[in-house]
């Protein structure tokens, strides 16, 4: 006899999660199809680097409202992190273990959905547990958010084949010996060294553009569902009009994601959801409702 009262067990949650993830695939080419001409783009305003600093304050504070919730939720990024580093060991890629942390970034605004999620409901009033950051799977703008997630992929894959490449370019071709090795390598030779800049240098370029095209389109999706096009786009003109703040607040994410990385990447934990909360509040102060 069922009852309304039933608790589900683990295996029942999941089991919906999925049959909630397969409903809203279905969506995909609606979602992703809109016509960006049906939709009026919103207003972009224009804003100073000061108000970053507030920013960063309404994500600590929606971090501090659902603290134990949100830390369940990110647990799994240092674990990610973990597994790929044990990975790069295990499978002489040495090389692409700085590359792979690095690319973190490329990922982050797609990781971070679900805290989107979490910032829109408690704006709005809601009960918030971390069980709503996978309400996004029945958001009408699932199948935009997943290409978009999955173009990041298709950055974050061609990063690593680039670096790859760098490598090989410069210490390469062979695997390097050890870890010491390489490290005696990259930063005390000539070569290490080209490594190291031509890297850093083709690494911004990738950061710079994944957060042009997703430094509010995530959020936006989220909010309103523009569809794909009106989105990314919006995020594009957001950038244009505000490149001094947004290149402060990529710094911001940067700098936030390596100390995270420190120690064990245990401290993802803590600058994810800051960060992921804090990209919410960004975007209501850029693009006008």
């Amino acid at each position: 006899m069922t009852s309304r009262d039933h608790i589900r067990n683990p295996v029942e949650w999941v089991g919906d999660q999925v049959a909630v993830g397969g409903e809203a695939i279905v969506r995909v080419s609606r979602s992703v199809g809109r016509s960006a001409a049906k939709v009026a783009p919103p207003p972009v305003r224009r804003i100073a680097i000061a108000e970053l600093r507030d920013v960063l304050a309404l994500g600590v504070a929606d971090f501090a409202a659902y603290r134990s919730d949100v830390i369940v939720l990110c647990v799994i990024y240092p674990l990610a992190g973990l597994i790929l580093a044990w990975v790069t060991f295990g499978y002489d890629a040495l090389p692409l273990l700085f590359p792979l942390a690095s690319g973190f970034a490329l990922l982050g605004p797609a990781a971070a959905v679900g805290l989107y999620e979490l910032s829109r409901r408690r704006e709005q009033g809601a009960d918030v547990t971390w069980a709503d950051a996978f309400a996004v799977l029945r958001s009408p703008a699932f199948g935009a958010v997943l290409v978009l997630g999955l173009i990041l992929l298709a950055i974050f894959l061609l990063w690593l084949g680039t670096a790859w490449v760098i490598y090989q370019g410069t210490l390469g071709p062979e695997p390097p010996a050890s870890a010491s090795a390489f490290l005696r390598d990259a930063l005390t030779t000539g070569a290490g060294w080209t490594m190291i800049v031509v890297g850093c240098g083709v690494g911004f370029v990738f950061a710079a553009v994944v957060l042009t095209i997703s430094v509010v389109s995530f959020p936006m999706l989220l909010d309103r569902d523009p569809g794909l096009v009106a989105a990314v786009t919006t995020s594009i003109r957001a950038v244009a009009a505000n490149p001094g703040p947004m290149a402060v607040w990529g710094l911001i994410v940067t700098a936030g994601l390596v100390l995270g990385s420190l120690p064990l990447l245990l401290g993802l934990v803590v600058v994810m959801p800051v960060l992921g909360h804090a990209t919410w509040h960004l975007y209501r102060r850029v693009v006008a409702s």
